[in-house]
């Protein structure tokens, strides 16, 4: 099987997993719209009555527009995406400058002012273009951060594609916690030295990564009618999850999931936990994964419990069982093993054996001999001492005569 087949194989299921993902995890409450256009409004957002948490969370669905639009509660903050990871994709214009000979033609100072959630400072950035600019964003009410971006260039060769580190192009955080911002211009020499080819100066929040700078924006007419998409970070609440969770009557998470302090609070999100998905706001909303069936993860047999999963291998087989680790490989190393260890016992006991009869029959032979040589030297006394008798007497006589 190649490697083009496998990736092919594991990208499908990466795509089939998203989608179930997302069927889950976009619910709403009972007999609620679950989508508004081509916008998934998942709890605890919602646009009816009951259908969501608080007042915050309400959505207007416009269906003056083909296809219908999505508005945060009453505002004119179109919704481009709800995620149930604790944030929002809103569509937001931008704010320009713009000059001719005589002087200032147009100006637009953007702002935004939001009533619970915050601006992300982690996913947006803010982006200042122009060759005579001086950008400012700061708190809507004027006394809570500052912030801004200074650009000049005196000729569009210094400018280079896809850069904005200051020349034509700049871009700079947004301070945590904001929920309002304003925008606002100042230029050197209102553009004179650069008319021809940067007219205006523009200056927006968006999202990090959705805008990619091109030379071409410092003189491209209709760029002031773009809008990018921003994030804004929403929590449940104001409490902590410590405190949510001593207050269970109106605790936000529901079974199977637990609770997430996020790093722009305050208040708190909920999740499911590890093995299961869905919308962890509503009942019964976390469900198990069965990842018997979408990561097939075993080489034997894959068992499904609440949350997670574990592999077997059959009787015969050895292994873990999963199909990324060892799996399961049949048990004829040990069957070798076991008959070279009985061969080797059986060996050492015949050895054994062997040993202990010559022992025996050393033992034997030493004890014969001993017995053979008591009985010699037992019958050399007896009958050496009988010769010695008959032979004394004929000594004697010999003497006498």
């Amino acid at each position: 099987m190649g490697l083009s087949f496998i990736f092919k194989k594991l990208a499908l299921v990466a795509v089939t997993l998203t989608l179930a993902a997302t069927s889950v995890a976009a619910q709403t409450q009972p007999g609620c719209e679950s989508s508004c256009g081509n916008i998934s409004i998942p709890y605890p957002f919602g646009t009816g009555d009951g259908c969501n948490i608080s007042s915050n969370f309400f959505i207007t669905c416009n269906t003056t527009f083909n296809p219908p639009k999505a508005f945060l509660t009453t505002s004119n903050i179109e919704i481009l995406d709800i995620s149930l990871d604790g944030y929002l994709r809103i569509s937001e214009s931008i704010g320009y400058d713009c000059y001719n000979e005589v002087g200032r033609t147009l100006y637009f100072d953007i702002w935004l002012q939001l009533s619970k959630f915050p601006i992300s400072h982690t996913r947006n950035k803010f982006t200042a273009i122009g060759c005579d600019t001086y950008a400012h964003v700061k708190d809507y009410l004027g006394d809570t951060y500052s912030t801004g971006c200074l650009t000049f260039c005196d000729n569009i060769t210094n400018v280079v594609k896809g850069s904005c580190s200051g020349i034509g192009c700049c871009q700079t955080a947004i301070p945590k916690g904001v929920r309002s911002y304003h925008v606002t211009f100042d230029s050197s020499n209102n553009h004179s030295n650069v008319l021809s080819f940067n007219p205006c100066s523009y200056g927006f929040v968006a999202e990090d990564g959705a805008y990619n700078f091109s030379i071409s924006d410092l003189y491209d007419e209709n760029f002031s009618d773009k809008e990018f998409p921003m994030i804004l970070d929403w929590t449940i609440g104001n409490q902590t999850c410590a405190e949510a969770k001593m207050d269970q009557e109106n605790y936000a998470c529901k079974e199977n999931s637990d609770c997430i302090d996020p790093e722009n609070g305050p208040g708190y999100l909920c999740k499911c936990l590890d093995g299961f998905q869905g919308n962890p706001y509503l009942s019964q909303g976390c469900q198990d994964i069965n990842e018997c069936d979408t990561l097939k993860p075993c080489n034997g047999t894959c068992n499904n419990a609440p949350g997670s999963y574990n592999c077997s291998c059959p009787d015969g087989f050895e292994g873990d069982g999963l199909r990324n680790g060892t799996g399961c490989s049949p048990k004829v190393v040990m069957l070798h093993r076991q008959s070279f260890s009985i061969a080797v016992v059986a060996l050492g006991i015949g050895v054994g054996v062997l040993f202990s009869l010559l022992c025996l029959s050393w033992v034997y032979m030493g004890l014969r001999q001993r017995k053979l040589t008591a009985e010699k030297s037992e019958n050399l006394q007896q009958n050496g001492g009988m010769l010695m008798r008959e032979q004394l007497p004929k000594r004697a006589e010999m003497l006498t005569t």
